[in-house]
Formats: structure tokens, sequence, C-alpha cells
């Protein structure tokens, strides 16, 4: 685990980052709620993600989210507060895709120990992980809390996941996807296609088969891997990940995180999902621009 720093890093459990990861790093993890019918379960809690992933091929019900309440933002704000943190830096899923945010900064107006950001990461599962990842590392070198908000807000839109899906149930179910009905199919084995564009999840075209979609996310990565800051793979607890990884991994200088996608962001694209997410170079998006 790092060492303390004056700046503390917080998230919330849609960052899919591993035990060992969050320790590592020395991050606080704020858990959504998970709820399979009536019942209610903690997310990294009272849930784990490989118990999720059980649950998910037995049960009848589809699982839905909920955001933290404000009570839980606020005692990760006082354990920092009490292991002598000066600043909290609050990293959230995007607002457009859960009232997580909310929770954290009516939790910051209601503290006064410690200085309390709470910022937007645009983002979502590898994506807000890949941020947290570099927040802590900044935190650790001993920036700021005004510096590593400046520097998620500028990461924030240089953020790209893409993702193939097995399935469009559990988005239209969650009702995270406003266009599903354009990938929809008369072919079983059609496998859509999504991004997160501005912190929403959009619709991204479809594949035949899987092999075409995991080869399309191949290619996305070519093609980007000049311009490649950070890498990660996420997954639905994928058999064929290890071969995905060994694909990508060659493509750039950036090497893969691999993420397990959890219960949080698991709910809402369902089992069998894969993706690549990376943060473009600085000067890349600029040149975009």
């Amino acid at each position: 685990m790092t060492s303390p720093s004056p700046v503390h890093i917080i998230t919330d459990s849609s960052c899919d980052l591993s035990d060992d990861a969050v320790d590592e790093l020395g991050v606080t993890i704020v858990p959504l709620e998970i709820r399979f019918g009536t019942e209610a379960f903690v997310d990294r809690v009272e849930l784990s993600t490989a118990d999720f992933w059980e649950r998910c091929q037995s049960d009848p019900d589809l699982p839905s989210t909920a955001a933290p309440a404000p009570g839980a933002f606020a005692q990760a704000y006082q354990r920092a507060a009490d292991a002598g943190a000066s600043e909290v830096v609050v990293i959230t899923l995007s607002s457009d895709l859960s009232a997580t945010i909310e929770a954290a900064q009516q939790a910051a107006g209601a503290h006064t120990e410690l200085a309390c950001h709470v910022v937007d990461s645009r983002s979502v599962s590898a994506g807000l992980g890949l941020i947290v990842i570099a927040a802590a590392e900044l935190a650790a070198g001993g920036a700021s809390g005004s510096e590593i908000v400046d520097f998620v807000q500028a990461a924030a839109p240089r953020v790209r996941i893409h993702a193939a899906l097995d399935t469009l149930e559990n988005l239209r179910k969650g009702g995270r996807i406003g266009a599903a009905q354009s990938l929809l199919g008369s072919v079983l084995s059609i496998k859509p296609l999504i991004t997160v564009t501005d912190g929403r999840v959009e619709p991204a075209g479809k594949q035949r088969t899987r092999t075409r979609a995991l080869a399309h996310l191949v290619g996305l990565v070519s093609s980007e891997s000049e311009n490649i800051e950070r890498l990660a793979v996420m997954h639905a607890d994928c058999s064929d990940v290890d071969d995905f990884v060994a694909r990508i991994a060659p493509l750039t200088d950036a090497e893969p995180e691999v993420m397990m996608i959890g219960p949080v962001v698991g709910a809402h694209t369902g089992a069998g999902t894969i993706g690549v997410v990376f943060i473009e170079r600085e000067s890349a998006s600029s040149a975009q621009e």
C-alpha cells in the first residue's frame, strides 16, 4: 500500500479496480447497492464480483443498481480525515449514468474537517478505474487536490470506452441506452457494440459474431496505438479474455490493465461483455480538436 498522502482519493464501486489494486493505490471505494428482485446487497461488501456473476447464471431476476446514500460518503470522508488527510478528491462514475455524484456532493457540503473536491469522471468501469489509478499516483507524488481535479477534468474527454455485448437485455431493462433498438437484428448471433461518449452509453454498431466483434475492438486499438497513454481490457467473466489480451498487448507500449467488470456495470451490460478502454495522449486529443 502507498504511504499516507495529505490528499486521499475516493471513488465508487463502479470503477472495477481489483481489491489488490485498491490496496496498492491506497484509495477508498464507496459501494453502490445491487438488487436481485427484493434482495439488496452492498457491492464488494455483501456481494463479490465472482458471487455476482455466479448468481446471474441462476437468478430469474435481472439485477439492478442504486446509488449510495450521502452517509456512505460522509463516513469515507471522516475516515480520511481521521487518517490524517487534509483533502479528498472524490471521482465518481458519470452523472448521466447514476446519482452517485449527488450523494458525494451532499456529503461534501456537510463536512467541515477537510477540503472535499467532487469531480465527475464522465466515465465508468475501467475508464473510471484508469483515471483513479492516475489520480492516486499524482496524490502519492505530492499533487494538491486542485491539481488532481484539473487532471481528471482534462483526462475525462480523452477516455475512450468500446465494448461488445452478448445481449442487450440488461441495458434495455435498465434504461441506460436510448437507441438500443438500432442495434437489434433478426440474427440471434448479432453482437451489439457500444461506446461511452461524454458520459453516456451510445450504440456503436453491431457485428454478426463474437469473433468479428473482438476483431473490431482489436482494430480500434491498432488504429489508435500511437495515441494511447493508458490501456485497459474489461470483461464480464469472459473465458476468452486471456486470448483477447494477448492480441491487444503487442499493439501499443501501454501495458493493458485487465479489469473484471463488477456488479454495478455488469448489471447493465450482462455476462460476456468485453471491451477496450484507453486514455488518449493529450497531444493526440488536441490535434483531433
